[in-house]
């Protein structure tokens, strides 16, 4: 299932489809996550063929008591075979532990690797899918979805096998015993495979429904318990609302987890009903046989041992048709994700961007989020290196677009971005970005350390280097005043930490990584005047010798630019310094005229 591109397109507003994919295509892709463990996996079906081989010989040590050592009155013989029928389940018992050792140490390594793989494969993917799906459902997939495959990896495959290597000898050992009264077992099986081919679709139906609900209360949870969201509830009441919300989605899982729960049960009951009432026609048939002279009451007992023996696993394998059937909804919603491709790729042959000045062209772009709703209309612009660049606009008028395509966040439908004269799309991913900073308006912290929150931007910087930064940005006050300095928690999306000194903490965090070109948002509304003062100082620092794109908020900032970008509905109005563009009496001026409505004076 492949949207190249296509997220930004509305992909995630579609209903979700089924891949359909065959109990082949599945099972195959699920198993090759196996190859890393074929030696615990040998071993563990080693383990499998010794316990089915010794299951087999209780039924023999049964007849032996019964026709030969209780009637030949053999002490010594009935001595040993009655230590057999207790050594035998302990030995099976104990290798049974290591197998469930196996199993389980393998199904952990595979839920891992795939958790990994699709964790790996969600980093690469485009913005654009991060902005339309749903954290809940992403997080739903990581972990609940993934979470079945353990499962299925070390409890069904193995039980499937276990079962398969129970009926095949047990069936050939009853066939050599008496065929007759073995074909009057099996009778009624071929009746209950369609009903279990049915119960199967419905419980792979509702599983993949199931999985969708809880991936619903996994989003609500995400974004209703954090910090950002319940500050969201608070502030407009809506506690009860979401309560309630939440009431109602957590009903839809209860309705169908019980409509997985007793779909096919019925079924499953009358095929118990018929395998239990099955030794009576053995005892009717094997008696009559005991009577005319041609089975022992030993080989009779020996047979209903391997008849329940035989009806057990026959049982589980029908109802692992069902298993792997609801198991199979799980698969196809982790690769449904693992089949994305990602819009923004490595074009074949494209080489690492080398050392920039900094030059920035458009060229003709443009760009829309949704087909046919274009956001930008064949922009052209050049900012040449070390030139601050500020874009100013109405709201919606296509500023942040321009970051992003800068970024390579997004790809131009038409036209082209380019770097130094580099088509962005030429050139690695990776080392485009390694070249850009960016300061965004809603600054995002880990729930870390100050130290490791800084340091994400150059894992490798020294203790100089980052002691710099955080001169640079005036940060140095805040440091020393917090309980364990650097290596202070600063919560959830820094939530222990002002507005002002979450900036000041993102602009040293931009200062470390030492970008050639640098997008800023420049937000300073709501903050006091001293954490304004020194932010003013700490960006003017940031900006200095990088080629910059900021996105305005203070007159101030748009006065001194290098140059001013004017973006009025997805297109590029006007161009140029401050002076000359008072002198167009064009937007620019009308804008400066009425207090540039939604840019801070200053």
């Amino acid at each position: 299932m492949h949207y190249r591109g296509g997220w930004r397109h509305g992909a995630m507003d579609a209903p979700a489809r089924p891949l359909g994919l065959s109990f082949v295509q599945g099972y195959g892709r699920v198993l090759a996550y196996l190859r890393p463990y074929w030696r615990d996996t040998l071993l563990a079906v080693g383990a499998i063929v010794v316990i089915s081989i010794l299951g087999l010989l209780p039924p023999l040590v049964l007849k032996e008591i019964v026709d030969a050592a209780i009637p030949q009155k053999r002490g010594g013989y009935l001595n040993l075979l009655v230590a057999a029928m207790v050594g035998l389940p302990m030995a099976s018992g104990l290798i049974g532990v290591a197998q469930s050792y196996l199993n389980n140490r393998v199904g952990q390594g595979v839920m891992r690797d795939l958790r990994t793989q699709l964790y790996s494969h969600l980093q690469r993917m485009e913005f654009g899918f991060f902005t339309q799906a749903r954290s809940g459902e992403i997080t739903s997939r990581l972990t609940n979805d993934v979470g079945g495959v353990q499962g299925v990896v070390s409890g069904t495959f193995p039980s499937v096998l276990t079962n398969v290597l129970t009926v095949l000898p047990t069936l050939a050992l009853m066939l050599l015993m008496n065929w007759r009264l073995t074909l009057l077992s099996l009778a009624l099986l071929p009746v209950f495979i369609y009903p279990t081919r049915r119960v199967g679709r419905l419980r792979r139906a509702l599983s993949r429904e199931s999985q969708e609900r809880l991936a619903d209360l996994s989003s609500q949870v995400q974004e209703t318990l954090g910090v950002s969201g319940a500050l969201l509830v608070r502030s407009f009441g809506q506690e009860r609302a979401e309560s309630e919300r939440f009431r109602e989605r957590s009903q839809q899982f209860m309705d169908v987890q019980l409509r997985q729960a007793v779909v096919g049960r019925w079924f499953f009951m009358w095929l118990g009903v018929i395998s239990a009432a099955a030794p009576a026609l053995v005892y009717w048939y094997g008696g009559h046989s005991v009577i005319g002279g041609t089975m022992t009451l030993g080989g009779i007992l020996a047979f209903i041992a391997y008849q329940s023996r035989l009806f057990g696993p026959i049982n589980s394998l029908l109802n692992i048709h069902v298993e792997l059937s609801s198991a199979l909804a799980l698969f196809e919603r982790i690769f449904e994700y693992l089949d994305r491709e990602s819009a923004i790729v490595d074009r074949p042959g494209a080489e690492p961007l080398p050392r920039v000045q900094g030059r920035i062209a458009f060229h003709d772009v443009t760009f829309g989020y949704l087909p046919g709703r274009p956001v930008l209309h064949g922009v052209s612009f050049e900012v040449q290196p070390g030139q601050m660049a500020a874009l100013v606009g109405p709201t919606g008028a296509g500023k942040t677009t321009v970051s992003y395509l800068v970024a390579r966040l997004y790809d131009a439908e038409s036209g082209s971005v380019e770097i130094d004269g580099h088509d962005v799309r030429d050139v690695t991913v990776d080392s485009l970005r390694g070249q850009i900073g960016v300061v965004t308006q809603d600054v995002f912290l880990l729930n870390d350390t100050l130290r490791n929150n800084l340091l994400y931007a150059r894992p490798d910087a020294t203790a100089e280097d980052l002691d710099a930064a955080v001169e640079a940005a005036r940060l140095k006050e805040l440091v020393a005043s917090l309980p364990n300095g650097y290596d202070t928690l600063v919560g959830e999306r820094g939530h222990r930490l002002s507005g002002g000194q979450k900036q000041m903490v993102a602009i040293a965090r931009a200062i470390l990584r030492d970008p050639r070109i640098l997008i800023l948002d420049e937000a300073t509304s709501n903050l006091d005047t001293q954490n304004e003062r020194l932010i003013r100082e700490a960006v003017g620092y940031l900006l200095h010798e990088r080629t910059s794109l900021v996105i305005a908020h203070r007159l101030s900032t748009v006065v001194s630019a290098d140059v001013i970008l004017v973006l009025d509905r997805g297109q590029l109005v006007e161009q140029g310094p401050h002076q000359e563009l008072l002198a167009r009496n064009g937007l620019y001026a009308r804008m400066y005229a009425e207090g540039f409505p939604g840019v801070l004076a200053g």
